[in-house]
């Protein structure tokens, strides 16, 4: 297994010679700004409930059960207080010097845009928007972790508060996917980072990019991509962190 150190030196390599990066993420990335992922070990698909958090975090479950749902919710998915880890940073200053063109990420918090990130493309939505089922208005995230009710309502027609997060059961909006397609087929350099790519729709859009250059990160040592031209085994924070954009 290589050091950190070399293969800082190896992706850095990569990133010098390409113009046109895409950076695509799951969730750990995030891991080491303190959001639990769903599969590792300490995961949430390991943590106990009443139901599965893959029924919880279901359409068909939200609709049947608002208020279970929105326990789960608040509990573990609507925070509010972490803060972007070193990677997201380096990402922000990377897209700054024009070489990284696009985040493709399937995380739903938000911290690339706070780390300065602009263009990040959410497949699966963000929890810092909220819609009204009834009349549409559009609320921000401070609005549902502060509504009175476990279940929050519309101040203006009473209807039902839903998070503009995809569930099971949902589409994955058509625009996102477009706007991942292109930027997969115009880049140089993939990055792949903290995902097992277990999760529809991200092994299915990698197969458009179709240059050599293929980072693949991931902190588990079992974990790869037989597609990549560079596997590295460290967490995200911690190899970003090193590096300088």
């Amino acid at each position: 297994m290589a050091t950190i150190q070399q293969d800082r030196d190896a992706l850095e390599r990569l990133i010098d010679k390409s113009s046109n990066i895409v950076f695509f993420g799951g969730a750990g990335v995030s891991t080491e700004s303190g959001i639990p992922d769903f599969r590792s070990k300490d995961g949430l698909y390991h943590q106990k409930y009443l139901y599965d958090p893959e029924i919880i975090l279901s359409h068909a479950f939200f609709e049947k059960y608002p208020a279970e749902f929105y326990r789960f919710y608040r509990d573990k998915m609507l925070v509010l207080d972490k803060k972007p880890n070193p990677c997201h940073y380096y990402l922000a200053e990377l897209e700054k010097k024009g070489k990284l063109k696009a985040i493709v990420t399937q995380n739903i918090d938000g911290l690339h845009q706070m780390a300065g990130s602009k263009n990040v493309l959410e497949l699966h939505g963000s929890i810092h928007r909220n819609h009204c089922l009834s009349c549409y208005h559009f609320f921000d995230a401070g609005f549902v972790k502060n509504a009175p009710d476990i279940v929050p309502h519309c101040p203006y027609c009473g209807g039902i508060i839903k998070p503009d997060v995809v569930l099971y059961g949902e589409q994955i909006d058509d625009r996102s996917v477009v706007f991942t397609a292109k930027a997969l087929l115009d880049a140089d350099l993939l990055i792949i980072c903290g995902t097992s790519l277990q999760v529809y729709p991200a092994a299915t859009l990698l197969k458009l990019y179709n240059k050599k250059d293929i980072v693949y990160i991931n902190s588990d040592p079992k974990s790869t991509y037989d597609r990549a031209s560079l596997v590295i085994h460290h967490k995200a924070g911690v190899l970003f962190g090193g590096m300088k954009a």
